[in-house]
């Protein structure tokens, strides 16, 4: 029930709890994190996290000095190692392809200081993110300094002052200047450490009164591994491991100089704060073995715990790369592991595109697989580390660098960033104080160039003024920030109620499982039992018993079936003919009269049980679209001829089961994908032709009702902000769905979107993209050849209008296909997003009225996993819950609803009983499923109690008496004359012993 589910998301938080927050941390804990996380409960983990952030949560963006300043010969300022990596002549390996050259121009912030800051006022954001250019401050590298530049970022700092957003300075972003490379070969130099002390001093003097977090350096990994180790970034000197461990030993050594020089000399009158921005990755094992993870935590103390462990727990290199590396690691005295331990006052954690999968060391990843999970990163942080407040302060993903204003992909990554921090704070006990998105707007993205896109904000790069122009994701965004968080929303809540008395309760199988083996004594032949020699039976040639008619209970398949069918306490069950086994030739000129009997037989059953049949004349499947052989060589259903035919085996079927079946489905699911324009028209014209024969020769008769199924999932547009995304997936809509359903159930003809896209991307070539037109004729014969709007529904897609990635681009629509990565997927990847069912049914009312409308399908795959029959009981329960509020609440006429699939052995995967050694199992689901058979519904303490005038029994016993009426009435009789008999016995009996007394 809808209270159940409301108990169970407020029950989660401590379940997860349960199983452990982080103690006190010390080396190693953090490798409890992948036990823990494979533990947690499904799906229930994996939900999407309504809620908020805890007060004063510090929301924000960033940006880089080298990434957006440009003006790089502007305002005194002076070769940074990144100018001269850019502008050497031979391309860098994976830099982007010709254009913009580096760092020169970018976003040229440096000339829009007030159009950036514009931007940050737009997204109503708390803090901003930005670093100093050491080159543009100290144009050496050293004294003096430049005017110039503690001008810009003073006017940058007292504008930020006047919007009352935070700043947090990055003293260096990877931008050292030339001077020093050349001077003294760069962070390979031990001189290094103290020239950034002074750099740092006149920082902190200049800004410091207006800064309240300072970050000494950007990712020291990135800085000292490809820097000076592989040499794929400035300055690009490949000295190996060596030199690269060498270089981060100075980069430790300046970030802890500077640390404790805020602490000594300006922390107790400015009163800020200092860490350093450490980048890392996230790992999983390969498989959940103790070896594996062991390997996961040695890869994770080789990239974070680096940096991390000399200065947040002893102020050494962590033991796995000190065993692992011996003499290539630098010694720290104990004197510098007391100097550099404690040297942060928050964990300041950068997590994104810039290291994972791109400029993370594939050894480093020790044969295991990377992955971005933040949520599990941040929990392995707490538990290694000792519980430190993170800030985290840079995040987000990328877009193609085609992308202009709808980046879906980018708000996807997003959503499920900040979602996974929440999921940190409220379910793990992790203390996240601030968020970053990386970043404000479009720049220079190092060693990908200007190939991808990061920020909120569009800059033609191309243009003179760089004028900045909000993305979909700074909509997101601020939304985000405004509610701080996703709070709790009426329409994600699950309702109570029930369905209307009738309401259909079905399960679909595909095709039922047919089997016209007769039983035994159906043999007319002679045997004789030959007991002396063989202890056979041997037939007498020529010799025969009389034939008795057949009867339904001579099919064992069909009790089976029915039984299992009972068990669910479904009211319909539906399922489709085979055309190409009842009329082979497809005709009447041979029939298969078994096939019929059987098909009589197993309706005939189920209405013995109070199972309504509900019966599809088709339903195309691979093999020549299960039609005839003869019609599936001549063309199909480009083929008029086959119209013809499927009238006349639609007739015959009336004919011969219409005494059983009073609910038809003329078509079932007829792949739009898969069909031609010609096709799909010859459909419809058979369609209407059948329901029209129907309609005057059976239905008076047979009293039945009749219709199509379209397959109908739900499209969305990626961006919720965006007009483009929405005529996208209006107009996918209307080719998915609207196709077939307008003529049907609108106007008689194709939906006017579908003709004036056709007509727009076609131009003269009318050949492959021609739409049929009716004639007026076959628009009055199509137009309401309906009974009921039959749909199957399985899953909702996201479309968009950008084009980001080509395998998941349709040309022809000119459609992107996008996931959410937020949403729940089953095994196949099918995404489970149960509102998109209610939008769906409130789509189908808006655009064809007040339509009875069953879900003939809907369901989800599994992989034989306990746990994901979990997936199947949450699918079932939340979008019966959202066909509930379409009926409740948009007042939807919903009249049934059938869970795809009946067993694993007609529809593998799907089934609510599992088929394994020619055994049927119920899986769990199957019980939640008639659970709420039961209860019709969700009913709640409030909800009204419905008396239907002809209620079933839903139990099995109930069914047996129910229908063994004659032979209960005749036992009774027996009964009651057998009690009479004995009393009159016994009455006699004493009156004569008294007479002869």
């Amino acid at each position: 029930p809808a209270g159940s589910m409301a108990l169970a998301a407020s029950l989660l938080p401590p379940l997860l709890l349960l199983l452990g927050r982080p103690g006190l941390g010390a080396p190693g804990q953090g490798a409890g994190t992948w036990s823990r996380f494979a533990r947690l409960p499904y799906p229930q983990d994996q939900l999407f996290l309504h809620d908020t952030f805890p007060d004063g949560f510090l929301w924000g963006a960033g940006s880089a000095a080298y990434q957006t300043e440009g003006g790089w010969r502007q305002g005194g300022k002076g070769a940074s190692i990144w100018d001269t990596f850019a502008h050497r002549p031979a391309t860098p390996p994976g830099a982007a392809p010709p254009g913009p050259v580096g760092g020169d121009v970018a976003s040229d912030s440096y000339n829009n200081l007030f159009r950036d800051v514009e931007g940050l006022r737009r997204l109503g954001v708390s803090h901003y993110r930005f670093s100093l250019s050491w080159a543009r401050l100290l144009p050496n590298g050293t004294a003096p300094p430049n005017p110039a530049g503690l001008a810009h970022y003073g006017r940058l700092l007292a504008r930020l002052r006047e919007l009352g957003v935070e700043p947090v300075v990055t003293l260096y972003h990877w931008d050292l200047p030339q001077a020093l490379q050349d001077a003294f070969g760069g962070w390979a130099s031990p001189v290094l450490p103290r020239l950034f002390r002074d750099y740092a001093e006149l920082c902190f003097r200049h800004f410091g009164g207006q800064v309240r977090y300072w970050l000494t350096m950007d990712s020291p990994y990135v800085v000292a591994w490809h820097g000076y180790g592989t040499g794929r970034l400035p300055p690009g000197v490949r000295g190996g491991p060596r030199l690269g461990y060498l270089a981060a030993h100075h980069l430790l050594q300046a970030h802890a100089k500077v640390w404790h020089l805020y602490n000594d000399h300006f922390r107790p009158a400015q009163r800020g704060k200092v860490s350093i921005a450490l980048s890392s990755h996230w790992i999983k094992p390969q498989h959940m073995t103790e070896k594996n993870i062991k390997e996961c935590q040695k890869s994770l103390d080789f990239v974070l715990g680096w940096f991390a462990k000399p200065i947040f727990i002893d102020g050494d290199y962590p033991e796995s790369m000190r065993s692992n590396l011996s003499s290539l690691l630098p010694e720290f005295s104990e004197a510098e592991k007391k100097y550099i331990k404690g040297t942060a006052d928050f964990f300041a954690l950068s997590f994104g595109a810039t290291l994972s999968f791109q400029l993370l060391d594939s050894h480093m990843k020790f044969q295991q697989l990377e992955s971005i999970s933040l949520r599990q990163l941040l929990y392995w942080i707490n538990s290694e580390y000792n519980k430190p407040q993170i800030f985290i302060v840079e995040n987000s993903w990328f877009v193609s660098g085609t992308t202009k204003k709808d980046d879906a992909k980018y708000i996807y990554y997003l959503k499920k960033f900040i979602m996974e921090t929440l999921k940190a704070i409220r379910y793990d006990g992790v203390n996240v104080f601030g968020y970053t998105v990386w970043s404000l707007l479009d720049g220079f993205e190092w060693h990908r160039g200007y190939s991808i896109r990061r920020g909120l904000f569009y800059v033609d790069f191309q243009s003179h003024d760089k004028k900045l122009m909000p993305k979909s994701s700074v909509l997101f965004y601020q939304k985000v920030i405004e509610k701080n968080g996703f709070p709790p929303l009426p329409e994600n809540q699950p309702i109570e109620g029930i369905f209307p008395c009738g309401f259909a309760w079905g399960i679909v199988d595909n095709y039922i499982q047919v089997d016209t083996t007769p039983a035994q004594f159906l043999d007319s032949s002679v045997y004789v039992w030959d007991v002396h020699q063989t202890k056979k039976l041997i037939k007498v040639d020529g010799v025969y018993a009389s034939n008795r008619k057949r009867h339904c209970v001579d099919f064992a398949a069909i009790r089976l079936q029915i039984s299992l069918l009972q068990e669910m306490q479904v009211t319909h069950f539906h399922f489709s003919l085979k055309w190409s086994l009842i009329l082979p030739l497809g005709n009447l000129s041979l029939i298969n009269h078994t096939l019929v009997h059987y098909y009589q037989c197993f309706a005939s059953e189920l209405l013995r049980v109070n199972i309504t049949p509900v019966v599809a004349l088709w339903q195309p499947m691979v093999e020549n679209q299960e039609l005839p052989v003869s019609l599936a060589k001549y063309g199909a259903w480009e083929n008029t001829e086959t119209v013809q035919a499927f009238v006349e085996y639609a007739r015959f079927c009336f004919t011969s089961l219409g005494d059983h079946v009073k609910f038809w489905i003329t078509m079932n699911e007829p792949s739009v994908k898969n069909l031609t324009y010609t096709a799909g028209h010859n459909l419809l014209k058979a369609h209407a032709k059948v329901w029209h024969l129907y309609d005057k020769e059976f239905r008076r008769s047979q009293k039945g009702k009749i219709s199509i199924a379209l397959q109908a999932d739900w499209i969305e547009p990626a961006c919720p902000f965006s007009r483009n995304d929405q005529e996208v997936a209006d107009r996918i809509l209307e080719f998915d769905i609207g196709w077939l359903a307008e003529p049907i159930f609108g106007t008689g003809d194709y939906p006017e979107v579908m003709r004036a896209w056709l007509h727009r991307i076609n131009g003269a070539d009318l050949y492959n993209f021609h739409l049929p037109y009716f004639s007026e004729d076959e628009k009055k014969l199509i137009q309401g050849s309906f009974d009921f709007f039959a749909l199957s529904h399985y899953t909702t897609t996201l479309v968009g209008s950008e084009k980001e990635d080509a395998v998941k681009y349709d040309h022809y629509l000119e459609v992107q296909m996008i996931n959410d990565i937020t949403w729940l997927h089953s095994p196949s990847r099918a995404a489970v997003v149960p509102w998109g069912l209610r939008k769906l049914l409130k789509w189908v009312k808006s655009k064809y009225g007040d339509v009875p409308i069953y879900v003939m399908a809907n369901g989800i795959d599994d992989d034989q996993n306990m746990l994901h029959d979990k997936l199947r009981v949450y699918y079932i329960q939340n979008y019966i819950n959202e066909a509930l509020k379409a009926y409740t609440l948009d007042d939807v006429n919903l009249q049934g609803y059938f869970v795809y699939s009946f067993n694993d052995k007609t529809a593998p995967k799907y089934g609510l009983y599992s088929y394994v050694a020619n055994q049927y199992e119920p899986k769990p689901s199957l019980k939640h499923y008639r659970e709420i058979i039961g209860n019709n519904g969700f009913p709640g303490p409030e909800t009204p109690e419905l008396l239907c005038p002809e209620e079933v029994a839903s139990c099995p016993e109930c069914h047996f008496f129910r229908t063994r009426k004659s032979l209960l009435a005749f036992i009774s009789f027996i009964f009651v004359v057998f009690i009479v008999t004995i009393f009159f016995i016994t009455y006699y009996s004493k009156r004569v012993e008294r007479r002869y007394k």
